[in-house]
């Protein structure tokens, strides 16, 4: 069985169009930078001020725009931002973290009563991408990735199945440095 690539996601913010016209003005558009493996999505050139209880840092802004704004960290960059956020899938926001977002060119904030996580790991796969690997949309499965001199393995990996999305696993900061998991990697999943 192939072996399925891994990618590293780090912090960022999804957010929507009210918001975008709140904090840029009116009819603001994201440009891309940089395109994303999943189809659509980008890592665009704005970047927000993400702010906790003990501090702040920079986070780009990920598009296209969002039904809810979302922010997503690391557990070790939630802890330097003093926020208690939940691992959760993406999307899954109810009752998570508080956090505040701000334009840092014209100081203009907004602050979410909920949204920040630590997104949980996954894998993206088409329906024919689960057939091959004999899996189902939300099935848990563990991925073995052999790095040089810090193999590894994921437990608790989520699977996400849509015709929309690419075949590909992704992992926090943390994460990919636990893993060593730098440059083009690849995992593969165990069937316990």
């Amino acid at each position: 069985m192939d072996k399925i690539l891994i990618e590293t996601s780090a912090r960022h913010v999804h957010v929507t169009r009210e918001t975008l016209d709140f904090l840029f003005g009116k009819d603001f558009n994201l440009t891309p930078k940089k395109m994303l493996s999943q189809p659509g999505q980008y890592a665009s050139t704005t970047k927000l001020e993400i702010i906790g209880p003990k501090g702040s840092m920079m986070a780009s802004i990920l598009g296209p725009e969002r039904k809810e704004n979302q922010v997503e960290i690391s557990a070790t960059e939630a802890r330097t931002l003093g926020i208690k956020a939940p691992v959760r899938e993406s999307g899954d926001i109810k009752g998570s973290a508080p956090i505040t977002i701000k334009n840092p060119e014209n100081g203009k904030e907004i602050e979410l009563k909920e949204g920040c996580i630590i997104a949980k790991r996954h894998i993206h796969m088409t329906p024919e991408d689960a057939k091959i690997y004999g899996v189902n949309n939300g099935d848990i499965v563990w991925v073995k990735v052999d790095t040089n001199g810090r193999s590894i393995v994921f437990g608790d990996t989520v699977i996400r199945v849509s015709p929309n999305y690419k075949l590909a696993m992704h992992i926090d900061t943390d994460e990919c440095n636990a893993g060593n998991c730098f440059g083009e990697v690849y995992g593969e999943i165990i069937h316990l």
